[in-house]
């Protein structure tokens, strides 16, 4: 009996015991969290986070881009916001936009890494790293893209190839419904591919396919709540199945097409004839090799193949998708362009970019799609490089900045109709107009390596299918502009039919 009473004490202590260390353990990571999350003196203003999480409910995972803007009523343009161990600050309004993009840049020329890009690509590539490896790698970048072909005639030339090409396969459907992202996609990839492998891809290559299928399914998937979480909770995370694990894996597999066609390319690689970016960067690597401090080696090779792919693909694309999903709820509109381009360009002379100032609508028109589209609307994040004071706030080394390119692109302070597609927002008397508040670029250092490219882009393909196709809604469907959320905004799935117009392309 007093065996037994000795047992049941014991267990009770031990039970306590766990329970006070569980309390006292739980109690500390709070206190931990609270302290860590405490804002320094004069830190913008902005609302007070959950445990852990943050404000992450406050934005929500759907459109946080919008509800972001009833936060800035409340807090002002200068706004912080927790986001789980991010401590994070979005700018709105075009001077405060200028002074920390450009005036300050020297202060905000860092990017932040979150666990999940840290486990994907760590600190590798052009778009999300920083310091020498950012200079060293966007240098060298910049070099070659010009090498081959950035804003010469032979790009162009690329571009008016693959426009055709893309013709050709929309003429397959022979007018019935199809859905356009992934021919779209199919083209200017193609372009990037011929910078990067030297080469262009057949649409019908499965390994091409897989590769954009790839690309396609990590923009969108890494925007997802569990993959969110996992920036939240990496350590807990990484245990648990779900998405980010899908998402883990379909990264692996892009890294591995690209290491494959190094691979080819060291076969029979010839230092002393350049066919391509992955030539130029073997090129690089074998003159480093020495170089144990070099930023250039084979994973930053695939790393910044990989930042080229989602720069020159997928923003490039989902802008065209957009294009052409506009013009087909504006029927109206996409006359105009039409009786615009043949007027200037006429039926069966390939668009240029030299064609650009001739056909000031057609351009307004792209501008109002980027515009409207707002396909990246934080714009890509950068971090505070040193302590700094910006607009008489206090903001400490290490905080994440986001631009709020939704509110400039939407002011009704600079936008006749903020929320209707309205071309007449980049026309003056006729004449195209450039808008100091149209940042989809952005602007300062950091400014899109890739600009030029996507710009030819744009004209020329949406130029060379308004000459042969009218694009319309399939019978009995309604096209919609729900957004589908990823690490861009893109058009929900959709079909679209694209008319031949014939020999006499003035009667539509």
């Amino acid at each position: 009996m007093l065996g037994a009473l000795g047992s049941l004490a014991a267990a009770l202590w031990a039970g306590l015991r766990l329970r006070t260390v569980l309390l006292g353990a739980v109690t500390f990571l709070f206190i931990a969290d609270f302290l860590k999350r405490r804002r320094p003196k004069n830190y913008p203003p902005g609302p007070w986070g959950l445990p852990f999480i943050g404000s992450f409910l406050q934005l929500g995972f759907e459109q946080p881009h919008l509800k972001l803007q009833q936060l800035v009523k409340k807090y002002g343009n200068l706004l912080s916001l927790q986001l789980g161990n991010l401590h994070s600050v979005t700018i709105t309004g075009l001077p405060l936009i200028k002074e920390v993009l450009v005036h300050q840049e020297q202060h905000f020329l860092n990017r932040p890494i979150t666990p999940f890009r840290e486990h994907v690509l760590k600190k590798n590539g052009i778009i999300m790293s920083s310091g020498q490896t950012w200079k060293e790698q966007r240098r060298f970048v910049l070099t070659t893209l010009r090498n081959f072909g950035l804003g010469k005639k032979s790009l162009e030339e690329r571009i008016q190839e693959e426009a055709h090409y893309l013709i050709e396969a929309i003429q397959e459907e022979k007018g019935q419904p199809f859905d356009p992202h992934f021919k779209i996609n199919n083209a200017v990839s193609n372009i990037i591919c011929s910078v990067t492998f030297g080469e262009r891809f057949d649409y019908e290559d499965g390994q091409f396919q897989e590769l954009l299928k790839g690309l396609d399914e990590v923009t969108y998937m890494q925007a997802s709540m569990l993959c969110q979480l996992y920036n939240l909770f990496p350590w807990i995370m990484k245990f648990l199945p779900g998405p980010h694990k899908t998402l883990f894996r379909n990264w692996e597999k892009l890294k591995m097409f690209v290491h494959h066609m190094i691979e080819e390319h060291k076969r029979d690689w010839n230092p002393a004839e350049m066919r391509d970016f992955i030539d130029a960067y073997l090129k690089e690597i074998a003159k480093n090799s020495g170089n144990t401090s070099s930023t250039f080696h084979e994973e930053n090779l695939i790393c910044n193949t990989l930042d080229l792919f989602f720069a020159g693909t997928e923003t490039t694309s989902i802008t065209l998708c957009w294009a052409l999903l506009y013009l087909a709820i504006n029927p109206e509109i996409q006359e105009k362009v039409q009786a615009e381009t043949d007027r200037v360009i006429g039926p069966s002379q390939q668009p240029s970019t030299a064609d650009r100032e001739r056909l000031p609508y057609t351009n307004a028109v792209i501008h109002e799609v980027q515009r409207m589209a707002n396909i990246i609307p934080f714009n890509v994040p950068r971090e505070v490089s040193a302590d700094t004071t910006v607009a008489a706030y206090y903001l400490p080394k290490g905080t994440m900045i986001m631009t709020n390119l939704t509110a400039l692109h939407r002011d009704p302070a600079e936008w006749a109709t903020p929320d209707t597609f309205n071309p007449e927002h980049f026309l003056e008397n006729g004449e195209f107009k450039k808008r100091e508040s149209f940042l989809p670029f952005s602007i300062g250092k950091w400014a899109c390596l890739g600009e030029q490219l996507a710009r030819s882009e744009l004209f020329i393909f949406l130029t060379s299918l308004m000459q042969k196709f009218t694009f319309r809604p399939p019978k009995n469907e309604k096209l919609s502009l729900q957004i589908r959320m990823g690490l861009t905004l893109s058009p929900v799935k959709h079909r679209l039919c694209a008319i031949p117009r014939g020999d006499d392309v003035g009667e539509g």
